[in-house]
């Protein structure tokens, strides 16, 4: 499981000109299944975004969503998983169906729900348009396999294959 972390002043999603969800301070989470992911991944991926430290404090990046009051707005992003080493148009291969990857990205968004942080989703599968203020700018890649947040060198390994 892939998720681009971003922090943000506010976030929301809008389908067909409705806004479908919208927070103000917090992370706005951008999920990406891989075929191969478990209910494992997306417990941990929770687990970390609920867990990290992303907000200044004593320092720049210190307290977590919950210690600022912030929430969190999940967007699943299937784009993450494409490949673009062969030609000029994405290959999606490396992402997983929708009959996996929505359960999963719900999981997230429920772990993220019992950790008391509050969160929004937007709508599965449809074409919405995500409209952020980024808030620093802070750009995190979290990338789980196995129930464990994988090494960067791990990514870029499985990227050059």
């Amino acid at each position: 499981m892939l998720t681009l972390i971003q922090r943000v002043q506010s976030a929301r999603v809008l389908v067909a000109g409705e806004v479908v969800s919208a927070i103000e301070r917090g992370l706005l989470l951008l999920v990406g299944v891989e075929p191969g992911d478990t209910e494992a991944d997306a417990l941990a991926t929770a687990r970390k975004v609920a867990a990290l430290r992303a907000f200044p404090g004593r320092t720049p990046l210190d307290l977590t969503t919950a210690e600022v009051g912030g929430g969190c707005l999940l967007v699943s992003q299937f784009t993450l998983c494409g490949e673009l080493r062969h030609g000029n148009r994405p290959d999606f291969t490396g992402a997983a169906s929708p009959a996996l990857a929505e359960p999963l990205y719900e999981q997230v968004a429920a772990a993220l729900r019992a950790a008391g942080l509050p969160v929004g989703t937007g709508r599965f599968g449809a074409s919405m348009q995500v409209e952020s203020t980024n808030d620093g700018p802070v750009s995190l890649l979290l990338w789980v396999r196995g129930g464990r947040v994988l090494e960067r060198e791990v990514g870029l390994t499985k990227a050059l294959k």
